[in-house]
Order: structure tokens, then sequence, then C-alpha cells
């Protein structure tokens, strides 16, 4: 599992291979595993491949269109004010990325098409969507998370790649209506999900982390 792990990271090139009904269902009844306090898994999952997806981006292109920026009243993907820290982690990490592709700093078009990527699910045949119940707290948003999380790991078990994808919340409003996600739920993410492309230099590269000394406390040990 510690190999599990260390090896996951988020794909951003996908083959054509497509993914069956039955690796689908395999994982995610293996990710009902993961903890929720009191057991209340408050979590829903939309799943979307083939030709609903086809149907699906094309109205994420109509929205696209029409609103490039983001979707009226979409959620903030970072908080407003990031402290320097936060600032230099989230910098380094799409320099990595964009050099990984041979994107310069200055090319803002290209990081722009790079950018859009994510509303084609980086070409993966599969697309996920979370919703919790808007009654739920930071708990359970925290317990949601798990859930995601035990989703990514268990995938490469079965040999596939995914990447969480925040930047559909600029789309919330055209996920929530082709999915009819109830008013009653909060929509969080999407997830792009299959096979990984590694002949794509934007698969080779890997974000720092920072060090235990930043990050933990130790006492009486």
């Amino acid at each position: 599992m510690i190999n599990t792990i260390t090896s996951r990271h988020s794909v951003r090139a996908f083959t054509d291979q497509t993914v069956s009904r039955s690796i689908l269902e395999e994982l995610l009844t293996t990710a009902q595993r993961a903890p929720s306090g009191g057991n209340l898994q408050p979590w829903k999952v939309y799943v979307t491949a083939g030709a609903d997806k086809a149907a699906f981006l094309d109205k994420v292109k109509k929205s696209i269109s029409e609103f490039p920026a983001g979707e009226p009243d979409s959620p903030e993907i970072y908080p407003s004010i990031l402290s320097e820290v936060y600032k230099a982690r989230r910098k380094q990490c799409g320099a990595d990325m964009y050099g990984a592709i041979g994107i310069a700093k200055e090319d803002k078009m290209a990081g722009l098409m790079q950018l859009m990527k994510n509303f084609d699910f980086f070409g993966a045949p599969v697309g996920l969507f979370f919703a919790i119940d808007k009654t739920m707290g930071r708990p359970q948003w925290s317990h949601m998370g798990m859930y995601i999380q035990t989703i990514m790991l268990a995938a490469i078990e079965l040999g596939l790649g995914t990447c969480p994808q925040e930047a559909w919340m600029l789309r919330h409003k055209t996920v929530r209506d082709h999915f009819e996600i109830p008013d009653d739920m909060d929509f969080y993410c999407g997830l792009a999900l299959g096979y990984p492309d590694y002949d794509d230099p934007i698969n080779n590269y890997r974000t720092e982390r920072a060090s235990l000394e930043e990050i933990v406390t130790f006492r009486g040990i």
C-alpha cells in the first residue's frame, strides 16, 4: 500500500482504452469501505462515459462559449487570500507541470489551452462527479475526501489513473443540470479516470511535497 500511495499522481493524459462497467463497479464497491463517521456515507457519485459523456461535453462547450471565465456564482476553488507559503507551493506546482510539457510562463494562450483540457477530462474515457448532502458539516466533507482518495488509490491497483478536478466547479450549473443533482446536495468536484498514457510527458513529472519539518510537530518521541 505504501508503494500505491507514493506512486499516485494526477494523470492528465489518457489512452483511448475504455473502462468496463465491471471494473467501475469493482472500483466503487471497494471505495465504499472508506472511513465514514457514524457510517453516514453522505456522498453521491455520478459516473459518465460513452454517449452520455459526449452529450455532457457538448453542453460544457456551450457553457465555455457563453461563460469563458466560469459560470455565474461559481464557488471559489482556492481562498481569495493565500499566505506566501501557499502561494509559493501553488506557483511551483504550475511551473513543474507547464515545464514538463514545454509551455513557457509567458505563453499565456498555451497555458490556457492546457487548462481547458480539464473540461474534456484530459481525454479520459470516464468522468466522475461527487456531491454531498447540504446538511453535512466539515467532518463529513473530510470523510468524502477520504472516499475520493480511496477511489484514487484503488484505481492504481486496477491499473487505472485518475485526476481530481476542482476546476469543474467553474461549470457547476452545467454539471448540476446534466446529472440532475438535487438542490439538497452540494456539488464538489470531478474526477477523470482511465488508463494513463505514459508516452505523454505530462504524466512523467511529480510535484514536490513539504518536508516533515514544515508540517509535523513531534512531542514525547
